[in-house]
């Protein structure tokens, strides 16, 4: 194992587009070292490669890029990416302010590809403290650091019923890979409520004539939400709520998450439109046979001979029946898990009621209290709905790295942007 005997100012452990954007934001500090692990070769990274559907595109304008919000001037923007791409004039022909997810995938691997400070390959087993540094473990490395960010994502959640089930049910992350073998089933059934439920049941009902299956779509909630997207309601991802929020008391802070998850987690409001319209222009020929449940609750899941017989609960009406499908996608969505190689330093991190990180309002989570570690998007409960918004991200690089400087600020973070008073 080769042992890095140099303290870096800090080390940024996984690389989504949080901690990428972070290290295009550190990369022209002077004086500011630090290191981004990431566990996949820089070959077999990207971003949701199993949603790439062609035509999807991200929620958020291209101003949610990994930089442009803290640095317009950044080379690492996504204008600048589209300019070096040869496909700026393209994309401003196209008048739209939405970067396709694959396109914006793209933009990613360009950006990192530029930065001297990310080590691809390097899965992290394990993290120790002594004489005042964290020392990371990867496979075949070992580096030291004064600081810690953790940028490990949100790993794809898969109700307790549906683990470890027989066949080739997945979730919806793989949902690329397996798209083909459903096409050739004769009954395919997407389980879940958001987004990615709603993609890939517009993508299956527009070869359902081709390939002759029977579709359903099952989803808990009552009923199609919308992406809540009015101006007003864009405020609330802003420093504003962000204060407001984290000072509430954790019980009003989970009653408030368990309320909004449609303003962060609902379904784009053109796509519901398309699905209707689909399913009308399909239905002038004969009879389609696509199914759409609401209020129903996936409870439990058989496997025998090929065949998922899925036990459901009509939520509304108190009514359990069962539904046999050949293909069973399940987008269930992502939920933050504390990583198993932070278990030697679990006595310096702060914890809540709850056992999740308990996340000051700088982004950090030691007990130190002196900003030794810090996260991307796991402080859902108590930064509420701007944690995983692409939009805030720059802002709270932008407050990380001032916490990282001793509270110079490099990049200007913004103390008031909403028009609006969200307390008293």
């Amino acid at each position: 194992m080769s042992v890095r005997t140099d303290v870096h100012d800090f080390a940024a452990i996984g690389l989504g587009p949080f901690n990428l954007g972070l290290a295009c934001l550190t990369a022209p500090v002077d004086g500011l070292d630090g290191v981004f692990l990431e566990a996949r070769e820089a070959a077999d990274w990207a971003w949701h490669p199993g949603m790439f559907l062609e035509g999807t595109h991200l929620q958020t304008p291209f101003m949610s890029d990994l930089v442009t919000l803290a640095d317009p001037t950044s080379p690492y923007s996504f204008l600048s990416y589209l300019k070096q791409s040869g496909r700026l004039y393209s994309f401003y022909i196209r008048e739209s302010f939405y970067p396709l997810r694959e396109e914006f995938s793209d933009y990613c691997r360009w950006a990192a590809a530029q930065l001297p400070a990310v080590r691809f390959g390097q899965r992290v087993t394990e993290v120790t403290y002594d004489d005042g540094a964290y020392t990371i473990h990867t496979g075949d490395r070992t580096y030291r650091a004064r600081r810690l960010i953790l940028g490990t994502g949100t790993p794809p959640y898969v109700p307790e019923s549906c683990r470890g089930l027989p066949g080739d049910a997945a979730h919806n992350s793989r949902y690329l890979e397996l798209r083909d073998g459903l096409r050739r089933k004769d009954s395919v059934t997407v389980v879940g409520s958001g987004q990615s439920a709603a993609e890939i049941f517009h993508d299956l009902l527009q070869d359902i004539d081709t390939h002759d299956y029977a579709l359903t779509w099952v989803t808990r909630s009552p009923r199609f939400f919308p992406l809540e997207y009015t101006k007003l309601t864009l405020e609330m991802t802003s420093p504003e709520y962000i204060d407001y929020f984290h000072a509430l008391p954790p019980a009003a802070r989970d009653r408030l998450i368990g309320a909004q998850k449609h303003l962060y987690k609902g379904i784009n409001s053109d796509l519901i439109n398309e699905i209707f319209d689909l399913l009308y222009v399909k239905n002038l020929r004969r009879p389609v046979p696509a199914r759409l449940l609401t209020n129903t609750e996936l409870t439990s899941v058989h496997h025998d001979a090929g065949t998922y017989t899925l036990g459901l609960r009509q939520r509304e009406q108190g009514r359990d029946f069962t539904l046999d499908t050949q293909g069973l996608v399940l987008a269930t969505g992502y939920r933050h898990r504390v990583p198993d190689f932070l278990a030697p330093v679990r006595d310096r991190i702060r914890w809540d009621a709850r056992g999740r990180y308990d996340v000051r309002r700088d982004y950090s989570i030691d007990t130190a209290g002196t900003g030794e570690i810090f996260v991307q998007n796991a402080e859902l409960h108590t930064h509420g709905l701007a944690a995983p918004d692409l939009g805030m991200a720059a802002y709270r690089n932008a407050s990380i790295i001032r916490e990282l400087l001793g509270g110079t600020e490099y990049y200007p973070v913004e103390k008031r942007v909403a028009f609006q008073e969200f307390g008293i």
